[in-house]
């Protein structure tokens, strides 16, 4: 389904009825990671209507030359939460990039969001970062890159059908154009304090699977080679 906002329009997909719930994708892939991630916990419960968008730049949903900044972003993001809930306070998931958009949104309007979980949150500021470590798998699978970002090394993981397709369609020129003002505006920072944690957010998630975010390299570079790379969340399974 697709929904304009603004300049932009939002390409996204639902299942189920009930409380609505957006759910926000990392960089460098589209709504099929974070979707074959979350439907293996919310397939079949009853009462929740999930939303997973392509955000700007990434899968189906074109980022168009207005769109030049995180804050950009962030007001997309926004605004398709009014559109698609009509106001209706939500739950909010976000991993990795898309949970820097998440607490944004929280923080900006927190009596929209009834609930808010961040997985391997990517944060500003400095963070202590476990070691890496191989918690499932032989750690014998896979190329180097795969090796050494996952943590989970099994043949799920590495089956390609959810993040080389979604990889393929990331306008590179869009993220780096967006990472070169990544830090987000104050007023929509407040919420980014003292939740610097590499488990899940209020809701209870727990990200400890995977390696939380740290950049070795300035953003708009990470962003755009994320694209090139393999993505991150735990098992896939078809929707």
């Amino acid at each position: 389904m697709e929904i304009r906002v603004g300049q932009v329009v939002v390409y996204y997909v639902e299942h189920g009825t009930g409380r609505p719930m957006l759910v926000l994708h990392g960089a460098g892939v589209d709504h099929r990671e974070a979707e074959a991630c979350f439907e293996l916990v919310f397939d079949g419960v009853a009462g929740l209507r999930r939303i997973y968008p392509d955000l700007p730049g990434m899968g189906r949903t074109i980022a168009p030359e207005t769109l030049r900044s995180a804050d950009d972003v962030l007001d997309t993001l926004l605004n398709f939460a009014d559109e698609v809930f009509g106001g209706t306070a939500h739950l909010l998931i976000g991993h990795s990039a898309g949970a820097y958009y998440a607490q944004a949104m929280a923080a900006r309007r927190p009596a929209q969001v009834a609930g808010l979980a961040l997985v391997c949150p990517l944060l500003p500021g400095l963070r202590d970062v476990p070691e890496h470590r191989v918690v499932a798998g032989s750690g014998e699978i896979g190329d180097e890159v795969f090796r050494s970002y996952f943590v989970i090394q099994t043949p799920e993981m590495l089956d390609e059908r959810y993040v080389a397709p979604a990889a393929a369609l990331v306008d590179q020129a869009a993220l780096e154009r967006i990472g070169e003002r990544w830090g987000a505006h104050p007023r929509s920072r407040a919420g980014l304090r003292g939740s610097d944690s590499g488990r899940g957010g209020a809701a209870g998630l727990d990200g400890r699977v995977c390696r939380r975010h740290r950049p070795r390299r300035p953003l708009p570079a990470r962003l755009a080679r994320r694209g090139r790379r393999r993505g991150t969340c735990a098992t896939p399974r078809a929707t």
